[in-house]
């Protein structure tokens, strides 16, 4: 018998399917450098917190925020629109700097070894 997941998780996945697809079709951003992390979506299903990456420099980071603010509704829409679901949750991107942060802990590693 697989293994059940809760309600939440699963509409989750099918969320950050949608939202990277609709990422890829907005015009004002260069979308290769957006990446989609992950979504966290409350049990009750009405708030959603999407988590992307950007791949660039500060100035590419603060366009993408600015452009995903701005198409904020647009992406809510599209989400109610494909999914069907009978209440489309609010959401939020929030930038996720993980790759980032491991990238300066390797380097900092990097550095450690090559000193010994």
């Amino acid at each position: 018998m697989p293994l059940s997941y809760k309600r939440s998780v699963r509409v989750g996945e099918l969320i950050q399917q949608v939202v990277f697809n609709i990422v890829r079709e907005i015009r004002d951003l260069n979308s290769e450098l957006v990446t989609i992390m992950g979504v966290k979506l409350s049990d009750d299903l009405l708030s959603c917190r999407i988590y992307y990456s950007v791949f660039g420099s500060d100035k590419d980071k603060k366009k993408v925020s600015i452009v995903l603010k701005r198409n904020t509704k647009e992406i809510r829409c599209q989400i109610a629109v494909r999914l069907n679901l009978r209440r489309t949750p609010e959401i939020v991107f929030v930038h996720d700097d993980t790759n980032e942060n491991a990238d300066k802990v390797f380097s900092l590693l990097k550095k450690i070894e090559e000193e010994k």
